[in-house]
């Protein structure tokens, strides 16, 4: 008799079933494999084919600039429907770029402090004892290069800056080839110690170790309101430093809707913030050499004869000038004639040209003049020459810290400030002593004179500038003219 089938026959093996399974799996999983490594292998001679010598496609940019639409054409060649798929992408991050305000009144009780108010949105690098600066492309740009839109001289809120991929710019963009140094200032161009105050920290970076590259163009903003001048005093000094023409941008040819995107854009907006007195006195020291070279002047120019004593007095007209200018200069002029060797020379630097000036002061010892800009050309004298001001009534009380202005250059370009000397006599203002009309009453005052002080202040410089004189005689240690200056 048959036996009946047992009921283990009658029941389909798990086991069984799982290892036909898994088989499966392990066919997929290996075409899986295999498919993704002859992708890979795809990609491979790809990059392969783009980084060829024979090829004519030009390897990747060491900037920081992220390649979008280099690739292009080699991906294209086997690839054709990523070729658009890439375009698009390129102009969705075209379309993408987010302009913000140059000037955001956000941080208008703040304006000169921390990030300012200008490109607020971005943080300044800085290196001890160097320049606070911004520099793009960079890290802190993620590579990408800064644009500007508007040309706004009224309200810098209307004017705005984003930042853009190299190969993504934003619709209606040119892209400025070379450096370009972007300053905002929160004084004006022109006057010549706000102008040199603003460009300092440009010269700084210029002078930094493996730089010395002149920029292709200036763009200047006064609390982002763009600006197209310069005193031509500071014009002329930036030429001399920078060997070649400055060149401001004005977007003149850009429109109202264009946008301007710079391969290498430096920015400044702290002025000299952050720099030591050594690395300060770098700086002037390559203006100084600079601005003889472009002058012509050779170390014959100077006078060989150390025991000649070059005392300028250097006038103004107007606000802050001598009330009785012939009876000051005739007590300098008693003074400098006790003095052997002592030149007296008066002029005005309104009457001189760039050049004419910087002649002047490379032959003067000891700088008279009262407190205005033109004592911004003391640098131009030779390292430890003095310097005598003056102040009309009202300033110590009222004119703040800004009086001191010319203390600290005296002492980051290597001169010696003598001392002020502040007329106590004058026109009282016709407000409250503590109100801040009394400022601008003052600012317009004339100066006054004390012979017998001005006789012994006088006679005391003179002495100690012979002094120094004789032992740098003794010494050989004269200052000349250099034949080379750094980044020459």
């Amino acid at each position: 008799m048959t036996k009946a089938p047992s009921e283990s026959n009658k029941i389909h093996s798990p086991k069984k079933h799982h290892q036909q399974h898994g088989s499966f799996r392990s066919h997929t999983l290996f075409l899986y494999v295999v498919a993704a490594c002859v992708i890979f292998f795809i990609l491979f001679q790809l990059v392969q084919y783009r980084h060829s010598p024979a090829s004519n496609i030009p390897p990747p940019s060491s900037s920081f600039s992220w390649p979008l639409t280099n690739p292009l054409n080699a991906v294209s060649l086997e690839i054709p429907n990523y070729t658009h798929e890439l375009h698009a992408l390129v102009e969705k991050l075209s379309d993408s770029v987010t302009f913000l305000p140059l000037k955001d009144l956000r941080y208008a009780d703040t304006a000169q402090e921390g990030h300012t108010w200008f490109m607020s949105s971005m943080y300044d690098n800085h290196v001890e004892e160097e320049v606070q600066y911004q520099h793009y492309p960079s890290a802190a740009s993620n590579g990408r290069l800064l644009c500007i839109k508007g040309r706004d001289a009224h309200d810098g809120a209307w004017n705005s800056y984003a930042f853009a991929w190299r190969d993504a710019l934003p619709p209606n963009a040119t892209l400025l080839n070379g450096q370009t140094f972007v300053s905002n200032n929160h004084y004006s161009y022109e006057n010549i110690w706000h102008g040199l105050s603003a460009m300092i920290p440009f010269v700084a970076w210029h002078l930094r170790p493996g730089r010395c590259a002149s920029p292709a163009r200036w763009v200047l903003y006064h609390w982002g309101e763009l600006r197209t001048r310069m005193a031509p005093w500071v014009n002329s000094l930036m030429e001399a430093t920078f060997d070649g023409p400055v060149n401001i941008e004005d977007f003149g040819g850009f429109g109202d809707e264009g946008v301007a995107c710079f391969e290498e854009a430096v920015i400044m907006r702290h002025n000299e913030g952050g720099m030591s007195r050594e690395r300060r006195l770098e700086v002037y020291d390559m203006m100084r050499c600079k601005a003889r070279k472009y002058c012509d002047l050779r170390t014959g120019d100077r006078d060989k004869d150390v025991g000649v004593i070059g005392l300028t007095m250097l006038m103004r007209t107007g606000p802050r000038s001598f009330r009785n200018e012939s009876v000051v200069v005739g007590i300098f002029q008693r003074e400098c004639g006790k003095v052997e060797g002592c030149r007296l020379t008066v002029a005005y630097s309104n009457n001189l040209t760039v050049c004419e000036q910087v002649k002047l002061m490379s032959s003067t010892d000891i700088l008279v003049s009262p407190h205005g800009a033109q004592l911004t050309n003391m640098f131009l004298m030779d390292r430890n020459s003095s310097v005598m001001e003056f102040f009309p009534k009202g300033w110590l009380k009222l004119a703040g810290v800004g009086q001191y202005v010319y203390h600290w250059i005296a002492n980051w370009s290597g001169m010696k400030h003598e001392g002020a000397w502040r007329d106590p006599v004058g026109n009282d203002c016709p407000y409250p002593e503590d109100d801040g009309r009394c400022m601008s009453f003052y600012k317009k005052g004339r100066i006054g004179y004390n012979e017998t002080y001005f006789k012994e202040w006088a006679s005391k410089v003179l002495l100690e500038v012979k002094t120094k004189k004789m032992e740098e005689a003794l010494n050989k240690n004269t200052a000349l003219i250099s034949g080379s200056c750094a980044c020459n």
